[in-house]
């Protein structure tokens, strides 16, 4: 923890001395009388610097010293353009036109904030990149020759995603988890995997709507599963294919024409008088604008030449989605919809199958919900916002760069961490229980060959009532089975009954 005598640098300089409202940044940096340290904390890495490095009152300085030492913001550097000006931003940029960092932040003023300053074309100088490869996630990078900068951000000044390269996302990358989910169907027959898809798809199914404490009718079941089985063929995937699938999914009462227009919140009622408030939504007049940004976002990483990691991918899409929270209803769903949207789309998902995401973040819904805090915690003590007696929202000031720019390293590897669970121990499990249930089925029918739902019954039956059938649900279902048929059934059933889950 930073001491009252050291310095603050780079951002936290900046934040400081321009009076910046933003969202903490990962890195923090002071000047000190010691040597150059760092500790790590509570999800934010603080350095300490000796004194040498420290830029003083040079807000160009401070500026390079940021994208040097505490990597990208674009949220902090556009509050701190807006608090400098375009002139003096121009002038900063003039007293180093080739340096690498004054040119990452003349691109930035200009890919921020819209204005072009009036500096000519930079006409020498390699090519650099905006983002570090070995820092940052990168997206395959477009050219622009006016800064002679690489762009290979993940998304664009509306909407941009940032997430940084860590040792846990490293090591999921190595693993390769789409070969071992490759690995693990490869040889299976082809009714038994037909009936580990349809088990699967209705697991996800189910765990989705449980995550919000939600019981799907029939009906809502059956529409989510067929939207399930459609992830990653929708292309174009915009705003028309997103009204769709919310239409689907939700009760046909609450079936948006298009977005919300108003303020939603995620909160819970601590009693009758008042509500908790767990996150406050971008105002609605910024959904559109977001969305835009969003779906540009959405189209550069469903493509596999954007070079981003498949998994990586679908976590800056799906929780950039929820952050947005463009509906009044189905907003959950969508997000972990659109998870397997895009490992669909990006071929990491072997054809046909789903992984159950869903069914592990419920397995554990505290870590799921620690995760989305990583975002809504910091941006609550950040917002002004008042609830009416009705529980009606308003926000004041403008929030919406909060929402654009959304650090999402840890969704990301909370998100790797539920694949690479879903494909380490739940679907090997799926896949071993059906096939025990198979051999199950087939013994039955070897004994009696009764239909299907007959013989599901009747294993469900036993194996809920400690491995025999009882007299009343016997009379009910299975008064056609002699005492010897049902002695016989009810013994084949216990032959595995340890396996049953």
């Amino acid at each position: 923890m930073a001491q009252q005598a050291d310095r603050p640098l780079g951002y936290a300089a900046l934040i400081r001395d321009l009076g910046l409202r933003v969202m903490p940044h990962w890195h923090e940096s002071y000047a000190t009388s010691g040597a150059r340290h760092m500790d790590a904390a509570g999800g934010v890495t603080t350095e300490w610097f000796p004194q040498a490095y420290d830029p003083g009152d040079d807000v160009g300085g401070q500026l390079e010293f940021a994208l040097k030492y505490d990597g990208p913001s674009p949220e902090i550097l556009r509050a701190a353009f807006a608090a400098i000006g375009a002139d003096r931003v121009r002038d900063i940029i003039q007293e180093k036109p080739t340096g690498i960092y004054r040119r990452r932040l003349w691109f930035f003023f200009e890919w921020l904030t819209g204005q072009t300053l009036d500096l000519p074309d930079a006409q020498s100088g390699n090519y650099i990149t905006l983002l570090d490869p070995a820092q940052c996630v990168t997206a395959t990078g477009s050219h622009s020759r006016r800064h002679r900068v690489i762009d290979n951000l993940l998304g664009d000044a509306r909407f941009c995603p940032m997430i940084r390269r860590t040792e846990a996302l490293d090591g999921f990358l190595s693993e390769h988890l789409d070969q071992a989910a490759q690995r693990l169907i490869e040889g299976i027959s082809p009714d038994l995997l037909q009936r580990a898809v349809n088990y699967l798809f209705t697991k996800e199914t189910i765990s989705s709507f449980a995550i919000e404490r939600e019981t799907p009718s029939s009906s809502r079941a059956e529409r989510f599963v067929a939207t399930l089985h459609d992830a990653g063929t929708q292309s174009p995937f915009g705003p028309p294919e997103l009204l769709d699938l919310q239409r689907a999914i939700v009760e046909p009462r609450f079936a948006a024409a298009g977005y919300r227009e108003t303020q939603s919140y995620v909160g819970a009622s601590a009693d009758w008088t008042r509500e908790i408030v767990h996150y406050v939504c971008p105002k609605p007049g910024d959904v559109a604008d977001l969305m835009r940004g969003f779906f540009a976002c959405l189209d550069r990483l469903s493509a596999s030449e954007s070079g981003v990691d498949a998994v990586i991918a679908a976590a800056a899409v799906a929780f950039g989605f929820v952050f947005i929270h463009p509906f009044e209803d189905g907003n959950g769903r969508i997000h972990r919809y659109l998870v397997h949207h895009i490992l669909a789309r990006r071929g990491f998902t072997p054809p046909g199958l789903i992984l159950p995401v869903s069914a592990v973040m419920l397995a554990d819904v505290a870590a799921y919900d620690r995760c989305l805090e990583q975002f809504s915690r910091p941006l609550l003590q950040r917002i002004d916002y008042r609830l009416d007696a009705g529980g009606e929202m308003s926000v004041e000031g403008d929030t919406a760069s909060f929402y654009r720019y959304p650090d999402l390293t840890v969704m990301a590897e909370y998100l790797f961490a539920c694949v690479a669970t879903s494909i380490r121990r739940d679907l090997p499990a799926e896949i071993a229980f059906l096939t025990r249930y198979g051999r199950i089925k087939t013994a039955v029918m070897n004994r009696i060959d009764m239909p299907d739902r007959l013989i599901d019954l009747f294993i469900r039956l036993v194996h809920q009532n400690a491995g025999t059938l009882s007299r009343s649900k016997r009379a009910a279902h299975f008064a056609m089975l002699t005492d010897d048929e049902v002695v016989d059934l009810e013994r084949i059933v216990a032959a595995e009954e340890s396996l049953l889950p």
